[in-house]
């Protein structure tokens, strides 16, 4: 019987159906909805071989799994570190071993997650003196809006080389990446999942791109028509910048206006080219075209830097509505869409 089984030897299986034998039919039928056909098959033969479980080893599974809960957690809000550190102090670190053993064995942690909480600036002061490639690496594992920051702050003459690597980057060992990831992760531990991990590429180097400033992303792609034209044309048929909004559809223009402050877009109109204006206006109400048009003409001069902001906020609305699917971006040609 199982309940003759000690806890310690039971296996996974067997921990799950008691555990839902323990949650009782409602929570686990709410469960089941989130499973697979054969996970729920199995699930079921499980629990139909329990015939009783004493309360002991009821409750020793459904402490486990309260902890391993804690610890994603944990996890998620502040890496494997933290879980580690809150739960040494809470079980030990003998039972916390065992904890982030398990979970770090199943959850597949993405190296540098530690980095991907960490301020810009601060890895920043890490790597700035690294090879081109070890920057490569570390940036395409970062968050895009992070690995831009820390692009656009690089000395210009390593930018367009830091980004071309990252494009051209494939598959990367183990052994470099837990290389790697000691050097800056120093204080923090770390498990990496023990295979070729893919990374880069081109839309790795279009996601940096685009949360660069317009300054740095001219300056980059400007030096990679020079090292690398094919590379360079290939990277800006897959970037968004306020211009491109012409090759939206009169539905997804009308949606981007709705959603954007006016003053940013008077503020991108304001030095657009005529097509751009047309386009846009032509998507307003004659009023707000009128109201327009007669705000921009006593704006003034406006600073480049405004401008540059204001058309980013807006490019930044038009990639979140892409994101959502709400709006279809056409790029590299009729045949390349994203929805």
């Amino acid at each position: 019987m199982m309940a003759k089984k000690d806890q310690k030897e039971l296996t996974g299986k067997q921990k799950a159906a008691i555990l839902l034998i323990s949650l009782g039919p409602d929570v686990s039928a709410s469960i089941y909805k989130h499973l697979s056909e054969e996970e729920i098959e199995k699930l079921t033969l499980e629990i139909s071989s329990v015939k009783k479980v004493d309360s002991q080893a009821k409750e020793d599974v459904v402490e486990e799994f309260h902890n391993i809960a804690l610890a994603q957690d944990y996890i998620a809000q502040g890496g494997i570190g933290y879980a580690k550190t809150v739960l040494e102090k809470a079980l030990g670190p003998d039972q916390a071993a065992v904890i982030i053993n398990r979970l770090t064995s199943s959850l597949q942690v993405r190296p540098f997650d530690f980095a991907r909480k960490a301020d810009p600036a601060q890895i920043l002061n890490f790597i700035q003196n690294e090879h081109p490639q070890t920057i490569a690496l570390i940036l395409s594992y970062l968050d895009s809006t992070q690995a831009g920051q820390i692009l656009s702050e690089l000395p210009q003459e390593m930018q367009a080389d830091v980004a071309r690597r990252i494009a051209v980057m494939d598959s990367t060992s183990p052994e470099i990446i837990n290389e790697v990831e000691q050097i800056l992760e120093r204080k923090l531990s770390s498990t990496v999942t023990q295979d070729y991990t893919q990374t880069g590429g081109v839309e790795a180097v279009v996601e940096v791109l685009n949360g660069v400033d317009r300054a740095t992303e001219k300056t980059i792609l400007d030096a990679l028509e020079i090292q690398d034209p094919e590379l360079a044309e290939e990277i800006k048929k897959r970037m968004f910048v306020f211009e491109d909004i012409v090759t939206l559809d009169s539905r997804a223009i009308q949606r981007v206006i709705r959603d954007c402050e006016n003053e940013d877009l008077m503020l991108s109109l304001k030095v657009s080219s005529e097509e751009v204006k047309e386009i846009v206006f032509k998507n307003m109400s004659k009023r707000m075209v009128d109201t327009f048009k007669e705000e921009m003409e006593f704006m003034g001069p406006v600073r480049l830097r405004d401008v540059e902001e204001a058309q980013s906020r807006i490019v930044a609305i038009i990639r979140r509505l892409e994101e959502a699917g709400e709006i279809v971006i056409a790029r590299g040609g009729g045949d390349d869409i994203i929805v």
